[in-house]
């Protein structure tokens, strides 16, 4: 038995949802995502070059999926049979100024389409840690930035198009049709191709970035609604170790003719950095935004990485939870207390906030939530021994993970913190009866 064969053989022996080889195990010149850790299941690529022809490859294969930009960590894209690319569709469709929406083809990048609404006076309401990522890719797995008052960037869609199972044009809008809509934008890839997708905008604004590092994690206990909110949208860095948070990433708006106060000389305990940072502290913050409080446009400052830059430390891991900001401080404090087992396999962990929304799928329906992150080592055997300790001491909140990086929680547990989930699984049948979209994460954590 050869090693691919094995490692399939134990993805589905395993109750996890999806086993990651290590990255020695990469076979020459297969297709991997992003970080080199996941290895498709297939090489074989249809380039789309239009709508049409996305029809044209949905009717021909039985089997299909979608590769984007790669940026997932497990198999939710995944295919044994068929990929269809539509990287040459990566235009903005239009902008519609008085109705504030922007419609565009579906594998456009946020770091592009950025740009474009920036130089025509508009702006997205938030962006993810990476610009990298395509609009659909992001949307259909409920990624998100940080910011009490900000949703997921789903929530910023207003409609979309796809081509069905049948191969058939369709369109949905939150306008017209509810809760299909909400139904559908968080669709984790079962729905179908999706082609273009319409977001809200509005007008475009600047960011300033203030970095404070060393807070006491004592100061969660009793600020930490205060802490979060202190920007447009925060991000605290920790190893878990010394009771400390090492870094907070504030982003605030800066209002036309308003004045700029230099950074505060101290935040709940914690000191102004004296110079760029990265959030892995031994890495150079060449690749990130630019930090010391000096505006920028919002696209420039709300990521955390640059576009064009390599991201994050490249080879990596990544897990991300998702709890009821009601119970963070408790989240937090119980990874806390796992820390000398989290820290040997850990580079860095983040923790942001998400208001809550209304998209079936999404980690924060009807719920405002705090995500704990964590940026593994490249050590897929370790880390699959430390998550299910992590998801045993969050289970009491509901943690959900994020739908694209490493989890372990059982399929039956997972669905149960999702009230719409049998729902959800019958439009997705409806919608496709064959199965033409699914794979063998749909097939375990969605059907299983």
């Amino acid at each position: 038995m050869n090693k691919r064969t094995f490692l399939k053989l134990s993805s589905t022996a395993l109750v996890t949802p999806m086993l990651s080889p290590t990255f020695d195990w990469i076979a020459p010149g297969a297709m991997t995502n992003w970080a080199g850790n996941y290895q498709y299941s297939t090489n074989r690529l249809a380039q789309a070059k239009s709508v049409e022809h996305v029809q044209e490859l949905i009717r021909r294969y039985p089997n299909v999926k979608v590769l984007g930009t790669r940026h997932c960590f497990n198999g939710i894209a995944d295919s044994t049979h068929q990929f269809i690319n539509l990287g040459d569709m990566n235009q903005v469709v239009s902008l519609d100024t008085n109705a504030r929406t922007v419609t565009v083809d579906a594998t456009m990048k946020y770091g592009d389409l950025a740009v474009y609404l920036d130089q025509k006076g508009f702006a997205l309401h938030n962006l993810a840690s990476l610009p990298h990522i395509s609009v659909a890719g992001a949307c259909a797995t409920a990624t998100h930035g940080s910011g009490v008052g900000n949703g997921n960037l789903a929530t910023a869609v207003v409609g979309m198009d796809f081509i069905t199972a049948a191969g058939e044009k369709r369109t949905l809008t939150e306008a017209a049709d509810g809760e299909a809509f909400r139904a559908a934008v968080v669709h984790l890839g079962g729905l179908g191709v999706v082609t273009h997708v319409t977001l809200k905008v509005q007008p475009t604004f600047q960011v300033r970035q203030d970095v404070y590092e060393n807070l006491p994690m004592s100061q969660l206990k009793d600020h930490f609604n205060a802490i979060m909110s202190a920007g447009y949208s925060v991000s605290l860095f920790t190893d878990w170790q010394k009771g400390t948070v090492s870094e907070v990433w504030v982003k605030s708006r800066v209002e036309p003719g308003g004045t700029q106060a230099a950074a505060l000389q101290e935040f709940y305990g914690a000191k102004p950095a004296t110079r760029n940072l990265h959030p892995i502290a031994a890495l150079d913050a060449v690749n990130c935004t630019a930090q010391m409080g000096i505006p920028g446009p919002w696209y420039e400052r709300l990521p955390h990485f640059r576009m064009g830059f390599t991201p994050s430390s490249g080879k990596e891991l990544q897990s991300e939870y998702f709890v009821p900001a009601s119970n963070a401080v408790e989240a937090l404090l119980a990874v806390e207390r796992l820390r000398d087992q989290v820290t040997p396999h850990l580079m860095i962990s983040e923790i942001r906030t998400i208001a809550a929304d209304n998209l079936w799928m999404s980690t924060a329906y009807k719920r405002p939530s705090v995500a704990i992150h964590f940026t593994w080592k490249p050590d897929w055997v370790s880390v699959k021994k430390v998550l299910p300790v992590i998801e045993k001491e969050l289970a009491p909140f509901g943690a959900r993970p994020h739908w694209g990086k490493l989890f372990t929680i059982p399929p039956a547990q997972l669905q149960a913190r999702y009230e719409k989930y049998a729902e959800f699984n019958r439009m997705l049948v409806q919608n496709d009866p064959k199965g033409k979209f699914r794979n063998a994460f749909l097939d375990t954590n969605i059907f299983g």
